[in-house]
């Protein structure tokens, strides 16, 4: 992904700010609250002249991804090793769950966050991380032993969180396309607001009007005489049966509330984190067309407005701040295109490919692929690291663009990436020997009243689930998928594709 790095440079605040909106959650009680405090400055609500520690600035933790460098992990160890990853999923959830519910003894500790969150976490990140050496070397494997330095975690401040001051890109690749023009709009300036209604987002700098964006999104390759111009839509609905889980079974099998946030699944309709190939064949599908039986999923839009949902009190729900009311798209579109530069092979049975990535407030833009737009901006405007504020009459659209070049072995990579690439931006060619497969696009368009900032302050905020410890930042979103049909569908499509014609 291209970044632009024309980075905004915001002034520190001459006074403390302490934006406190905290909120009670789930039985347990967690408080989730963020206040943005100079580190020098004194504050009467605390009770007297104080100096504010630097860690009261803290809002966020930052851990390498130790997933995304295991690219050769031999198959006897992957579920045992995907097991280890969940762990440090969830330690790093649970520290950040501890660093929003300890803001005052931060302010009164500048060690604090260190001696008691990060440093705890670094402990715990190292044993586990050694486990999966001891999994994978077990297997007879090679371990990497350079990995064992990403134990340490650091943290983020407010504003290294902010829209518009890290990554910095507003566009995204649509269809292996790369659009990187029009300058990233900041609405925010310096982080602030009530970090959305649990309080770890989303923030005002999060938002841009997207009318006064400027157009950035760029013609795609052109066809090449051996291009594959068909396409296949198949029709699998909005979820409006409501089929959620907070499972992840590409990257955490059988680990319950793997993902920590909640995704809205068409198609296949029995995916959680214990399903397997043969569940898969079983588990009926919400398609029209009853030979596709692929599991198409995504993380939930949510509507923070002070309403809540069913989750509140839930892991992945409120309990890990992904609070709000669950908005169902009033439309989805999924459909299979062709390459510009070949012909297509058909998907696999059982091909896993997630698109985008879940973690960039933490892990930088690399494989971001968000794009969100507004229906009647679609062709103009594609953002990536803000949310629109669709006018009037227009709503919010989520449109994905998955890898469409294939190893032509593997059915999935140890990272879950290194197995599909997406073409060359400038020709559609794909490279290193991969193969052209069908490209899956999926389009989810949300009616939502425009959200409002006044003063730094969002009305209605809207955004879409994440690891709490990922701000809810518009970046983060991301799409999954599993290939799984019968009938010889996979053939039919290919065939649809190259053939140029239009089919469902």
């Amino acid at each position: 992904m291209g970044r632009n790095t024309r980075k905004r440079r915001t002034p520190l605040a001459t006074k403390a700010i302490a934006a406190s909106a905290a909120l009670a959650l789930g039985g347990g009680g967690l408080i989730w609250a963020n206040y943005y405090a100079s580190a020098h400055e004194t504050n009467n609500a605390w009770g007297g002249n104080q100096t504010k520690a630097a860690s009261a600035t803290v809002a966020t933790i930052s851990c390498p991804d130790v997933g995304q460098k295991l690219t050769n992990v031999p198959a006897a160890a992957r579920n045992g090793v995907a097991a280890e990853l969940a762990k440090l999923d969830k330690q790093i959830t649970e520290a950040y769950a501890r660093l929003a519910s300890t803001r005052q003894a931060q302010a009164n500790d500048a060690s604090f966050v260190q001696n008691a969150i990060v440093g705890p976490l670094k402990e715990k990140r190292a044993a586990t991380i050694d486990r999966i050496r001891i999994d994978i070397q077990r297997v007879g494997g090679s371990f990497n032993q350079s990995l064992s330095q990403l134990a340490s975690c650091t943290t983020l401040n407010t504003n290294q969180t902010t829209a518009g001051q890290t990554g910095g890109q507003t566009g995204g690749q649509t269809g292996g396309q790369q659009n990187t023009g029009g300058q990233q709009q900041n609405t925010g300036g310096q982080q602030q607001g009530n970090g959305g209604q649990a309080g770890n987002g989303p923030v005002a700098a999060d938002f841009v009007d997207i009318t006064k964006v400027a157009p950035n999104v760029q013609g795609k390759p052109a066809k090449q005489g051996t291009a594959s111009t068909g396409s296949f839509v198949t029709r699998c609905g909005v979820n409006a049966n409501k089929n959620h889980n907070t499972d992840n079974v590409i990257v955490a099998p059988g680990v319950t509330n793997g993902a920590h946030h909640l995704h809205d699944y068409v198609g296949n309709q029995k995916v959680n984190a214990f399903s397997s190939n043969q569940t898969f064949l079983q588990g009926g599908t919400s398609c029209q067309n009853k030979n596709d039986l692929s599991a198409y999923y995504w993380p939930v839009v949510r509507i923070q407005d002070g309403t809540q949902d069913f989750d509140q009190n839930a892991d992945g729900g409120g309990k890990e701040g992904n609070v709000g009311r669950i908005l169902t798209p009033v439309q989805a579109q999924i459909k299979y295109v062709g390459s510009p530069a070949s012909k297509v092979v058909a998907m696999p049975q059982f091909l896993r490919i997630i698109t985008g990535d879940a973690k960039t407030t933490t892990n930088g833009l690399g494989n971001a692929n968000a794009h969100w737009s507004c229906t009647g901006f679609e062709n103009k405007v594609q953002l990536t690291t803000q949310y629109p504020i669709c006018p009037q009459g227009s709503n919010v659209v989520r449109t994905f663009a998955f890898q469409s070049c294939w190893d032509g072995q593997n059915i999935d990579s140890a990272n879950h990436r290194t197995h599909v690439a997406f073409p060359d931006p400038a020709s559609g060619v794909c490279g290193n020997g991969f193969k052209a497969i069908p490209e899956l696009t999926m389009r989810l368009v949300y009616k939502i009243n425009p959200p409002t900032v006044v003063n730094g302050q969002v009305k209605n905020a809207y955004a879409v689930d994440g690891f709490p410890d990922q701000l809810h930042k518009p970046a983060t979103d991301h799409d999954d998928f599993i290939s799984v049909t019968t009938g010889g569908l996979a053939n039919k499509i290919a065939n649809c594709i190259n053939s140029g014609r239009q089919c469902q």
